[in-house]
C-alpha cells in the first residue's frame, strides 16, 4: 500500500505503527502539503459481519471522542474519511517514539523523567475526564514523547462517554491489555476515572521499573496475579514510590485521585520532599473536596498513610497457592471465548505406555477439530441456572451438560459431541471450545510433558514453541499446557489446554486454540468464562 492515496488526499509514505485492529501511516496531505498520521482499520479475518460494523463504529466513536479534547496532551484529530469500504482517521503526526519504544531502546527511564511524563498525562486524563470521557487503555504504547519532548496521549478506541454515547462492549466483556487493566475493571468490567488512574500508575511503574508491575510470562498467569497478589515490588521507583503505590491500590476507594496525586508527582520530578499530608485534600462538610467539581475522579478518599495496597506476600506460601488457583479457574474458563483452528488427527496414536498418565477424553491430540457433523445443533438461549447468581454477558447463555458441568457458550454456536468432549463452533468460522471428561491422571504435568513429546515427535506441531507447562491448585489438583506452533497452512496458532482433576476418578480437559495474531483479542474474554464454569457433582 505504499504510496497509496487515500480519499484522493492523503498520501500514505511509510506505516509507523501497527497492532491488533489497524495500522497508523505517516501520510502528505496533498491539499494542505503537511504531515499527518493515518490510522487505518484492519479488522480480523475472522470477525463476523456485525462484530465489523461494531469496530467501524468503535473507530468513528474513537475520532469523535478524541476531537472533543482540545488539549496539549492529546493528539489532535484533523478528519474522518471513508475510503475502500472503511473508515481513516486522519491526525496530528508527532514525531516521537511511544513509551514502551523507549524503555525497550533505552531501557528504564529515571524517577525524575518518569515524574515528567506522567504529570502530562494526567493532565490529559483529568481534561478527559472533566469532559466526561474514559480512556480505557492507558499504557506505555499509547502514550508518544515526541523529540521536541512534548508528551501527548493518543488511541481512544477504547473510550466511552460517561453520559451518553455508550460503551459498545457488553457488560462482562473488557477489552484491553491485561498488564495495564484495573483489578476491578479484569474483575467486573466496571469503568471509571479511577480505572484510568489505576492504568496510569501501571504505566509509570513500567517506565521506571522496565516492566509492567504484573509481568508475567502469559496472559492468564497476568490475569491471575492481578486477581490475588499485589504489584511487584519497586526496586527503581525511588522519589515515584508513594505516588505509584497509591495509584496501584486495589481497592478503588483508597486510590490516590488525580488531586492527590499531582502534588506527588511534582515532588518526584523535582525530588522535593512533599510536606506530611501534601497529598490529602480539605474535605467540606458534604465529603467532597472544593476541587472534586471539576474532575470525576476526586471522589475516592485518600490512600492510607502507609501507601501500601493490602494483599499477601509476594513470595508467600498463600500468594503461591491463591496465584495457582486462579491461574487453574482462568485458563479453565478462558476457552469458552476462544477462536480454535484444531489440528487434530482421528489416527494419531495412542500416548505410550508407561507416561503415567491415563488419556483423558479421546487418544487424539486436539478434539472438535473436523466442521460440525449434519447433527450438530444450534446452543439455545436458557434462563440461568437455579441458584445462579453470575450475569453474563448478551448473547451468551448457560450451557448445562448432561454429565454435570456447566459453562458459559455463545448462543447459536454449533454444539456436538466427539467422543467424550462436548464441542462448541461458531457458524461459518473457525472459533471452538471443547471441554471433555476422563479418567485421572497419575501426574498432570507428566501427562502433558508426554502429550508434548508425543506430539512434536510425530510432527503434528511444526515450529512448536512451549509456553509453560505448569501445576494448577484448583479443585483435586491439574496443570496447564500453553504452546503455539505453525499449522500445515502455515498460520501460527497458540494454545490453552487446562487439564484439572475434580474427584479421584474424573477429570476434565478444557481446551482453546487461536491464531497467534487473535490470541490477545480473545484473551480480553477470560475473566468472564473464569467465573462461568461448573464442574457439577
Amino acid at each position: 500500500m505504499l504510496q497509496l492515496l487515500v480519499a484522493g488526499r492523503y498520501r500514505l509514505l511509510d506505516q509507523v505503527g501497527s497492532g491488533g485492529m489497524g495500522r497508523v501511516w505517516l501520510a502528505r496531505d496533498e491539499m494542505l502539503h503537511r504531515d499527518v498520521a493515518v490510522k487505518e482499520l484492519v479488522p480480523p479475518v475472522w470477525l463476523a459481519e456485525p462484530e465489523r460494523d461494531e469496530l467501524r463504529l468503535r473507530t468513528l466513536r474513537e475520532a469523535r471522542t478524541a476531537a472533543r479534547l482540545n488539549h496539549p496532551h492529546v493528539v489532535r484529530i484533523y478528519d474522518v474519511v471513508h475510503d475502500r469500504g472503511g473508515p481513516w482517521i486522519v491526525m496530528e503526526y508527532v514525531p516521537s517514539r511511544s513509551l514502551q519504544e523507549l524503555v525497550d531502546d533505552d531501557g528504564p527511564l529515571s524517577p525524575q523523567r518518569t515524574a515528567e511524563i506522567g504529570l502530562a498525562v494526567l493532565a490529559a486524563l483529568r481534561a478527559a475526564h472533566s469532559a466526561g470521557v474514559l480512556h480505557r487503555d492507558v499504557k506505555p504504547h499509547n502514550v508518544l514523547v515526541g523529540r521536541d519532548g512534548r508528551v501527548v496521549l493518543t488511541d481512544f478506541g477504547l473510550a466511552t462517554f460517561t453520559g451518553g454515547d455508550g460503551a459498545l462492549t457488553g457488560p462482562g466483556l473488557v477489552l484491553g491489555s491485561p498488564q495495564f487493566v484495573a483489578p476491578e475493571r479484569a474483575r467486573s468490567g466496571v469503568s471509571d476515572p479511577r480505572t484510568d488512574l489505576w492504568s496510569l500508575g501501571a504505566t509509570l511503574y513500567a517506565a521506571v521499573e522496565g516492566h509492567s508491575p504484573y509481568a508475567r510470562d502469559s496472559a492468564m498467569a497476568t490475569l491471575s496475579a492481578l486477581a490475588t497478589e499485589p504489584p511487584d515490588p519497586m526496586r527503581r521507583a525511588g522519589p515515584l514510590r508513594p505516588a505509584l503505590a497509591g495509584l496501584l491500590s486495589r481497592d478503588p476507594e483508597h486510590r490516590l485521585t488525580a488531586a492527590q496525586v499531582e502534588p506527588l508527582l511534582r515532588a518526584a520530578a523535582t525530588e522535593q520532599p512533599v510536606p506530611a499530608g501534601g497529598a490529602r485534600r480539605p474535605v467540606s462538610r458534604t465529603g467532597r473536596s472544593a476541587s472534586s467539581a471539576a474532575d470525576p475522579a476526586e471522589d475516592a478518599p485518600a490512600v492510607p498513610r502507609s501507601g501500601t495496597p493490602a494483599g499477601p506476600r509476594p513470595d508467600g506460601p498463600l500468594a503461591r497457592r491463591r496465584r495457582w488457583v486462579a491461574l487453574g479457574a482462568v485458563a479453565a474458563l478462558l476457552v469458552a471465548a476462544g477462536a480454535v483452528l484444531a489440528l487434530r488427527d482421528r489416527d494419531e496414536p495412542a500416548p505410550a505406555a508407561g507416561t503415567g498418565a491415563t488419556p483423558l477424553a479421546r487418544p487424539a491430540a486436539f478434539a472438535c477439530a473436523t466442521p460440525p457433523p449434519a447433527g450438530a445443533t444450534p446452543v439455545r438461549s436458557a434462563p440461568a441456572p437455579t441458584g445462579e447468581r453470575y450475569a453474563l454477558i448478551p448473547d451468551w447463555t448457560w450451557y448445562v451438560d448432561p454429565s454435570g458441568f456447566r459453562i458459559a457458550a455463545p448462543v447459536d454456536w454449533l454444539r456436538w459431541a466427539d467422543g467424550s468432549a462436548t464441542c462448541f463452533r461458531e457458524p461459518g468460522g473457525s472459533r471452538v471450545l471443547s471441554v471433555g471428561a476422563g479418567a485421572v491422571p497419575a501426574d498432570p504435568v507428566a501427562h502433558w510433558r508426554a502429550e508434548e513429546r508425543r506430539l512434536t515427535g510425530s510432527g503434528a506441531l511444526a515450529g512448536y514453541q512451549r509456553v509453560e507447562i505448569a501445576p494448577l491448585d484448583l479443585y483435586r489438583g491439574g496443570a496447564v499446557w500453553e504452546c503455539g506452533w505453525v499449522t500445515g497452512a502455515g498460520d501460527k496458532v497458540h494454545s490453552a489446554r487446562l487439564l484439572v482433576s475434580v474427584s479421584p476418578t474424573r477429570a476434565y480437559t478444557v481446551s482453546w486454540l487461536t491464531k497467534e495474531f487473535d490470541w490477545q483479542v480473545n484473551a480480553t474474554y477470560f475473566l468472564m468464562i473464569r467465573q462461568s464454569f461448573r464442574p457439577g457433582s
